[in-house]
């Protein structure tokens, strides 16, 4: 069995090299399990799909089985909503076999953080609050995401309103991490990273207000993109901090997420916050060459790091010396008083009217955060904003003699879930002001602890840098084999 695995794989990325170059393909997949289905990365299921080597109904049943098999122990799933997902797929593999291809995403199956509404599916933010809330229209990038074919599966689980870095506040329960399962996964879009980890889906969406994409992708050794703020609208999403709010892709390979990203990001003029911008072809950057750019090393994020993120973080760093035009280190200063500032005020703003009525139905550890922000002053607030307009434009300054940053993730590895949670801004120390200047940053796998969890590489370029950033991020990628291991499930 596990030499038919093995064969179906390789028969897989046969398939996907041959898309890639425009070549016929003449070799027919072996016969498959589920779970070989699900081992694919997004890019080589679609180029099944188109070949009509797999059909998009195969390929949900087989998401459908696992998430029946796995999300028992994990809780990354909040609904699952398999009987549209089916309909998606047959409607998905009729308009193939008529040849009306989509593109990529095209009976592909995804899965959204539950903070992201769908219409006629609930959407609860992981709160009693929204246990039963049924939205009457989809989030813009949930029709962007139907408007190119993709399946949906349904709604992941999330720290409380996104809210915390760990997923294990949740009115749902907590995200165990695949890896581990009595260690957290990260938050607070812990159920995506988990998801997309654990081969339950092929994509997800999260949210990122301080790290809450890249946090959870590099938990749960996965892939996780914010881009420039502006780039992907926010329209349709429950709001934590509107002035820091991202959404983005959850991907297993930067391929993965470039593929996402090109279908959800685009200018939306019903949405205050989004940028009209012209969109380029993110597939296309990653074809280039990353020789000639250069990589500047903020010493400030490498402090206090665990002795294991350290020395994952100078392998990875000795490998992009090889594949780029150098690291240097760089001058860059941590800045979060205004991030904190900001998020308080408006999370507080967001949620007044309901923790005044109802306050019983928040999780504590979550009402008592809300709560803070009725401290903030509006001068406080006012002069925190003007400071943060500032540096989005000032920051940019650190890219003169570097094209991107490269540094740690997070500083520390999950924790296990019976542990006190610590401060979630040791967590998300390294990834939190990215959100305040509005740049663009991904994770990816670099490696290991000894205890074998999963070590993220974060990379950071300058506003509207996406295409340098996945092109560095999938070269490094392609050098390593982080991204081809999966969870011991």
């Amino acid at each position: 069995m596990e030499q038919d695995r093995r064969e179906f794989l390789k028969a897989a990325a046969r398939v996907y090299a041959a898309a890639r170059l425009g070549t016929a393909v003449a070799a027919t997949a072996p016969p498959r399990r589920p779970d070989d289905l699900t081992a694919l990365s997004l890019a080589e299921a679609s180029a099944l799909i188109r070949a009509r080597k797999v059909s998009p109904v195969e390929l949900t049943k087989a998401c459908l089985t696992r998430i029946e098999r796995l999300n028992s122990v994990l809780n990354a799933f909040i609904t699952i909503t398999a009987d549209s997902a089916l309909s998606q797929a047959r409607e998905a593999e009729g308009e193939i076999h008529k040849g009306k291809w989509r593109g990529t995403m095209h009976g592909i199956t995804v899965a959204l953080k539950d903070i992201i509404d769908t219409a006629g599916a609930r959407t609860t933010a992981g709160s009693a609050l929204f246990k039963d809330r049924v939205p009457e229209q989809d989030a813009e990038v949930v029709r962007r995401l139907r408007a190119g074919g993709a399946v949906l599966l349904g709604k992941l689980n999330l720290h409380e309103f996104a809210y915390g870095g760990t997923s294990r506040t949740s009115y749902f329960g907590a995200v165990h991490n695949p890896w581990k399962r009595d260690h957290i996964a990260g938050g607070s879009s812990g159920g995506s990273g988990a998801a997309v980890a654990a081969g339950l889906c092929f994509g997800a969406l999260g949210t990122d207000t301080g790290g809450s994409i890249r946090l959870p992708a590099a938990y749960c050794g996965i892939v996780g993109l914010k881009a420039t703020y502006g780039r992907v609208s926010t329209r349709g999403v429950l709001p934590l901090a509107w002035s820091l709010d991202h959404v983005g892709p959850m991907t297993r390979t930067v391929a993965d997420a470039a593929t996402m990203l090109q279908v959800i990001a685009g200018y939306d003029p019903q949405e205050s916050t989004s940028v009209q911008r012209p969109v380029p072809d993110y597939k296309r950057a990653l074809r280039r060459s990353a020789r000639s750019l250069r990589l500047g090393v903020p010493r400030e994020y490498f402090t206090s790091l665990h002795a294991d993120v350290e020395s994952a973080l100078n392998s990875a760093l000795a490998a992009l010396t090889k594949l780029t035009a150098g690291v240097h280190d760089v001058p860059f200063a941590l800045r979060a008083d205004d991030r904190t500032v900001i998020r308080a005020a408006e999370a507080y703003a967001y949620h007044s009217r309901n923790i005044a009525k109802t306050p019983e139905l928040y999780q504590p550890e979550v009402l008592a955060r809300i709560r803070a922000g009725a401290d903030v002053s509006a001068t406080a607030y006012i002069e925190s904003k003007r400071r943060m307009e500032q540096m989005r434009r000032d920051m940019h300054g650190v890219f003169k003699s570097v094209d991107l940053l490269v540094m740690p993730t997070t500083p520390i590895p999950p924790i296990p879930l019976a542990e006190p949670p610590g401060e979630d801004d040791v967590r998300i120390r390294n990834a939190a002001p990215f959100n305040l200047y509005g740049f663009p940053a991904i994770s990816v796998p670099c490696g290991f602890t000894r205890n074998e969890l999963p070590v993220g590489l974060q990379i950071v370029a300058p506003p509207w840098g996406e295409e340098s950033l996945l092109l560095v991020a999938n070269t490094y990628e392609q050098s390593t084999d982080w991204h081809i291991r999966r969870p011991p499930l």
